[in-house]
């Protein structure tokens, strides 16, 4: 093992300079504004949590968790997501003073990288959970708000794409022979490789219907625009499914000022084992990955002995600043430069700014090594000398 650096960081840790911290900030406050007038409270958990209960509970798989040993000897894991424990928060207090619930949170979750390859090991989430809503009008909400919230916060070009995880499942389920079939060729659309789903489907041993079947399914999702065409993949008493997929269609054509930017594809699959009815990614220009995605995660209740209707969302705070604009702070930033025997009439001088909403860096002029480099980082320079303040 090579020796640690000085300015060496863990893997997949980044440091945050101030602007663009600056533009968090601004995400924050903006989306917090936004996300309460919907009637969403804000929640926080600690970052610390149970490997037995959140650790195992989280769809994350386990080689990403950051594992930690408290000294009474109990396994810990820093939170890799933010949906799960508020579904242990919701579970264990809250449902029991009102549901349904409308929650939201802002924080930073943790998943472990094993090789550098620009994946951060830890980011910022921006989310909400609709909890005690089995319904489609819940799902429509939430899709709903999330078009909403990315225009409120300056995302210019986006679209939705929704699938359903419970016609996914059921149309692999319907083609396949076992359980580690369905699940290898899940993963596959999970990846979006198409080319290797068709391979995968020679590699195991499929019927020649069960191959034709799922190769035009494919083709389906991709082309169709009729639900029609896909119940000849789905049982009679599977059709349910289809149903709940075209009510959250006519509701978004309600609620939507432009259905267009939202399209259907039953082939969407999520990492995400938790969801199990709509699912949905936020694809916007400028990043070649999904911003957000949410669904429907009712089982996630399972795991905590709730039976429990539950759908929401998270965005990546990363890759939403890989797609704003980069803001330009509005605010004159005013350096007063001040010599010895002059700080009180500074002082002053600072104080009557800021009083007046001004942005004033006060400093000892004898303490900057290089005053030219120095004053290039303001928009105005005063000089506070015997003779008084002066314009730089």
């Amino acid at each position: 093992m090579s020796k640690i650096q000085m300015f060496e960081k863990p893997l997949g840790m980044r440091d945050s300079f101030p602007e663009v911290n600056e533009q968090k900030e601004y995400i924050r406050s903006t989306a917090r504004n936004f996300i309460r007038s919907k009637g969403y409270d804000f929640i926080k958990t600690p970052s610390v949590e149970y490997f037995e209960t959140i650790g195992k509970a989280s769809a994350i798989d386990e080689s990403s968790l950051f594992k930690l040993v408290d000294n009474q000897g109990e396994m810990l894991v820093l939170r890799p997501d933010m949906t799960t424990p508020i579904a242990r928060i919701a579970a264990s207090k809250l449902l029991k003073e009102k549901n349904p619930l409308r929650l939201a949170y802002y924080a930073n979750v943790f998943r472990s990288q094993r090789r550098e390859g620009g994946r951060p090991a830890e980011f910022e989430q921006l989310g909400l959970e609709l909890i005690g809503d089995f319904s489609a009008y819940g799902d429509s909400e939430i899709i709903h708000t999330a078009v909403e919230l990315v225009k409120v916060l300056g995302v210019k070009s986006f679209r939705i794409t929704i699938g359903h995880a419970g016609v996914l499942t059921a149309i692999l389920t319907n083609n396949t022979n076992t359980k580690e079939q369905v699940d290898s060729l899940r993963q596959l659309l999970v990846e979006k490789n198409f080319v290797g789903f068709e391979q995968k489907l020679e590699e195991i041993k499929l019927s020649e219907n069960q191959i034709e079947n799922l190769i035009k399914w494919i083709d389906y999702s991709i082309d169709s625009k009729s639900l029609e065409n896909f119940k000849q993949f789905l049982t009679v008493d599977q059709e349910y499914l289809l149903e709940q997929v075209d009510q959250l269609q006519r509701l978004l054509e309600i609620q939507l000022n432009d259905p267009s930017i939202v399209s259907f594809d039953f082939t969407l699959a999520s990492h995400m084992s938790y969801y199990t009815g709509m699912i949905f990614e936020i694809h916007a220009e400028g990043s070649g990955s999904p911003i957000g995605n949410g669904g429907r995660y009712d089982e996630l209740f399972n795991q905590f002995n709730e039976t429990v209707g539950a759908t929401g969302f998270g965005i990546r705070v990363d890759r939403l600043l890989e797609v704003l604009p980069k803001t330009v702070s509005v605010e004159k930033n005013t350096l007063l430069l001040f010599h010895e025997g002059f700080y009180t009439k500074a002082n002053e001088l600072a104080v009557e700014k800021r009083n007046n909403k001004e942005r004033v860096t006060l400093q000892y002029i004898e303490s900057v090594n290089d005053l030219d480099a120095y004053q290039r980082s303001f928009d105005e320079v005063l000089i506070v000398s015997e003779g008084g303040s002066l314009r730089e």
